[in-house]
């Protein structure tokens, strides 16, 4: 399956926060943001998560639904939800099958030294599961603003 606008978001199934299983296909029906993020509790990734907090009853307003990925934990996602009190599910992608299939999963530098990780990547699926705008090496000053004016603006 090719990641492309206007084709089907690759579908999964991971594991979230409070234990449950979630697949992609849950949501049909919903508009969801899918973002994918490097790891839990660290500056940029709690920047992003705290704004996606703050402006999660506007998505909420346009039938949308936030969900994170990262490669971190079941554990660790509970606490960084309940450290910053986030209203969203965590989703574990441990082995990074998903990011694989988003194409997020890519070789970083940073001090020098290489190695695989996340790079920062949101992803609006509409509601029959077709991937409407992508996001990629995201900053993450007004990032959320933007995806939720293209959501308000294209999505109805």
């Amino acid at each position: 399956m090719s990641l492309e606008v206007g084709n089907q978001a690759p579908g999964f199934e991971l594991k979230a926060n409070n234990g449950e299983t979630v697949k992609l296909s849950d949501y049909k029906g919903k508009n969801v943001v899918l973002y994918f993020y490097p790891k839990d509790d660290t500056p940029g990734c709690t920047t992003e998560a705290c704004d996606f907090r703050d402006n999660h009853e506007s998505f909420a307003d346009l039938d949308a639904v936030i969900l994170g990925v990262s490669p971190d934990s079941e554990e660790s996602h509970k606490k960084f939800i309940n450290k910053h009190e986030l209203p969203f599910q965590l989703l574990v992608d441990e082995d990074h099958k998903v990011a694989e299939d988003y194409g997020v999963w890519q070789l970083k530098k940073k001090f020098g030294k290489e190695y695989m990780g996340i790079v920062r990547s949101t992803f609006i699926i509409d509601k029959e599961g077709v991937l409407q705008k992508e996001y990629r090496e995201v900053k993450v000053k007004g990032h959320v603003d933007d995806a939720l004016t293209f959501i308000r603006e294209n999505l109805k």
